[in-house]
């Protein structure tokens, strides 16, 4: 249902130069329609009075490399000064109770293993030793070659709190002067959300059974949902940034501000509760971000899931004959 053949050559290795040129496919709600436009004309589709919200989180450089990249250590969490949890490569070095010499200088000592084959390690070192800067690396999708070149491109322009495993790629299509345009017609606004590796992983059994999600961490101050709570006509720009909305209103129908985790599950059959309309990427088949996107045209259209799965290959059955550029560096769509 949530599945679509992708020749290779649509998935982008670099963004658009600059960014705000990716083409922008726009699809209306109200009749189903489909214009192909560029991002820098995005204004043109915003309702009057439209209050657009991002995600701020920055990319942490938490792809370590050893030996000519021979040796990774992927940094999934920070437990205390010298203690990281973190999947490896390749695992036959980092048995249970092992020392891996990486440096001259640094050695891991592998304390524990997930069952899910994520080891805790602890270093003879601070993990924020000055000297690790030389084996960091900013973290691409595994569909993007390893490309330091682009590290700068990894993050939006807006990007603060370092934090996120992945980059919220919807919002990286704006530029300064975009935003500096859209502020003076739209009202803008910053939450966050620490994207985790879940965002690429496959659905499982799991899931679909729990009805819940891997779980993120996100923030949303007081004054934001202030605004929000007075806001006529609410954009999301991405994913992630949807997740942190629905999530921080849940509970109770306005925003009252605060952090948490969520490990919400938006699929159809949710009734959206904070979001108009939404500026995303063109997704990976069968994940649960493309699951999201088909419940928020399920929802506003009244659709079935079946129908709104097929609303949504359609449109990126489009995409694809139009040659839309797909994935983290790829073009955009706007939902509204």
């Amino acid at each position: 249902m949530y599945d679509f053949h992708l020749p290779d050559r649509l998935i982008a290795q670099s963004p658009a130069n600059p960014r705000d040129h990716a083409k922008l496919l726009v699809y209306r709600l109200s009749n189903g329609s489909i214009t192909d436009s560029v991002f820098y004309k995005i204004e043109d589709f915003l309702p009057a009075q439209t209050t657009i919200v991002v995600n701020n989180s920055k990319v942490d450089n938490c792809r370590w490399l050893f030996d000519q990249g021979k040796t990774e250590v992927f940094v999934v969490e920070k437990l205390d000064t010298v203690t990281i949890r973190a999947m490896v490569r390749p695992g036959r070095k980092f048995k249970q109770g092992m020392v891996v010499k990486l440096t001259e200088w640094l050695n891991a000592e592998v304390a524990a293993i997930d069952n899910d084959g994520v080891r805790t390690l602890k270093l003879n070192v601070l993990h924020d030793d000055e000297r690790l800067n030389a084996y960091e690396h900013i973290p691409l999708p595994p569909y993007i070659a390893q490309n330091d070149s682009l590290a700068s491109e990894y993050q939006t322009v807006y990007a603060k709190p370092l934090g996120s495993l992945a980059a919220p790629t919807a919002g990286l299509h704006f530029t300064t002067e975009l935003l500096s345009s859209i502020k003076q017609k739209h009202n803008f606004l910053e939450v966050t959300l620490h994207v985790g590796l879940g965002t690429f992983a496959k659905l499982t059994e799991e899931n679909l059974s729990s009805n819940k999600l891997h779980s993120e961490y996100y923030e949303l101050s007081k004054e934001t949902a202030e605004e929000l709570n007075s806001a006529k006509h609410v954009v999301a720009v991405g994913t992630t940034t949807i997740r942190t909305l629905e999530s921080a209103r849940s509970i109770k129908n306005v925003y009252t501000g605060g952090s948490g985790d969520t490990d919400i599950f938006i699929r159809p059959g949710y009734k959206f509760k904070a979001v108009d309309a939404v500026i995303t990427n063109f997704h990976l088949p069968g994940t649960s971000l493309l699951m999201l996107i088909a419940a928020f045209i399920a929802d506003k259209n009244g659709l079935s899931e079946t129908d709104a799965a097929a609303e949504l290959i359609r449109i990126y059955d489009h995409a694809i004959d139009n040659k839309y550029r797909f994935y983290s560096f790829g073009d955009a769509m706007l939902i509204v």
